[in-house]
């Protein structure tokens, strides 16, 4: 019998022996933070803070959990991590590196990013219960990503970017209603994106790109109130961007560039008051650039180049007076250049090259690739 397999049955018998204590699981205390790593490089060690109304937790529930711990370590090869202090060991797991456990006992944080990790993520970890925080970015996982991670309840952050994780997003993270964070990107995850995601009412961030997703961008994402980042970028997206993105009152940031989206920008995306940036460059998208953009006063950023749109430049995007970056290059846009551009004061660049416009850019950008407007006076 192998050691994982020894390490599961481990698992298996410690949640077994918790069911049958009769002893109730204690009140969870607000999560940790990690104390700043010494200079000798070395991780941090956080301990819990001591609360009176808290007892411990039962023996039996900190010994499954202490039996996932090694799981973890015997799965994603923890002889060759950075940071390893006390793992395998008696002492409490709070002391273990890089794990933050609550008053009571129980692990609330995992922070494995940039640690050496390989090997697959094991699917025991879906058993930490009062997890809040899990984070195993930029190592070295590969395999899919257990479904059973759709039972951390407690869930705030789930961090596995910069992996090399294959396979689809299980369906079942749509079930961590507390989630705040889900950032996949950079991996080679394919399949389509779970509508079950929409139902994640507490998200702000969702980064999913440089993956190999497919398939239509899910109408229900549009039903994220809290969502203030969406990062879709570099998949293989097609179809049309639905319009209930629309919807996302809070978002700051949509980025759908790199796709293969098609069809017209939905006019509803000019009711994102709150957004600052929205990139949608390199895709196949047609039709005119909807006037209604020209009522995001926020927006700093407008990336609309490399697709297939056409008409002229709405005036009213002259309206966007916190505009910084604006791509309209290589497009089949036409018409005039509106002399309203004149009055983006913030404008440092503005590329329109590409394209059957005429006119000139009115002088004082920074970075412009067309013939600027001759300043007035000049003969």
């Amino acid at each position: 019998m192998t050691k994982r397999m020894l390490t599961m049955l481990a698992v298996v018998a410690a949640l077994l022996l918790a069911s049958c204590s009769g002893e109730p699981d204690s009140a969870e205390s607000p999560e940790q933070t990690p104390a700043s790593a010494a200079t000798s490089g070395q991780t941090p060690t956080t301990v819990p803070t001591e609360s009176p109304d808290q007892a411990p937790a039962p023996a039996a529930v900190l010994a499954a959990e202490r039996a996932t711990l090694e799981a973890l370590y015997e799965a994603a090869g923890g002889s060759r991590w950075r940071y390893s202090r006390n793992w395998l060991s008696d002492a409490p797991l709070g002391e273990w590196s890089n794990v933050t456990t609550d008053a009571s006992g129980r692990v609330i944080e995992l922070d494995l990013e940039e640690n050496r990790l390989g090997g697959e993520i094991p699917p025991e970890l879906g058993g930490l219960s009062n997890l809040e925080t899990l984070a195993l970015g930029n190592n070295h996982l590969s395999g899919e990503i257990p479904s059973e991670l759709g039972s951390l309840s407690n869930l705030e952050q789930l961090t596995l970017a910069g992996n090399e994780l294959s396979g689809e997003i299980p369906p079942e993270l749509g079930s961590l209603s507390n989630l705040e964070q889900l950032i996949l990107a950079n991996n080679r995850l394919s399949g389509e994106i779970p509508p079950e995601l929409g139902g994640l009412s507490n998200l702000e961030t969702l980064f999913l790109s440089f993956n190999k997703l497919s398939g239509e961008i899910p109408p229900e994402l549009g039903s994220l109130p809290n969502l203030k980042e969406l990062s879709l970028f570099e998949n293989e997206l097609s179809g049309e961007i639905p319009p209930e993105l629309g919807g996302l009152t809070n978002l700051e940031d949509m980025s759908l560039g790199n796709n293969q989206l098609s069809g017209a920008i939905p006019a509803d995306l000019g009711s994102l008051s709150n957004l600052e940036e929205l990139s949608l460059s390199f895709n196949g998208l047609s039709g005119e650039i909807p006037t209604e953009l020209g009522g995001l006063s926020n927006l700093k950023v407008l990336g609309l180049r490399f697709n297939e749109l056409s008409g002229e430049i709405p005036a009213e995007l002259g309206s966007l007076s916190n505009l910084e970056l604006l791509w309209l290059n290589d497009n089949q846009l036409s018409g005039h250049i509106p002399p309203e551009m004149g009055s983006l004061s913030n404008l440092r660049l503005l590329h329109v090259s590409g394209n059957q416009l005429s006119g000139c850019i009115p002088g004082g950008i920074e970075e412009v690739d067309w013939e600027i407007c001759p300043s007035a006076g000049t003969s």
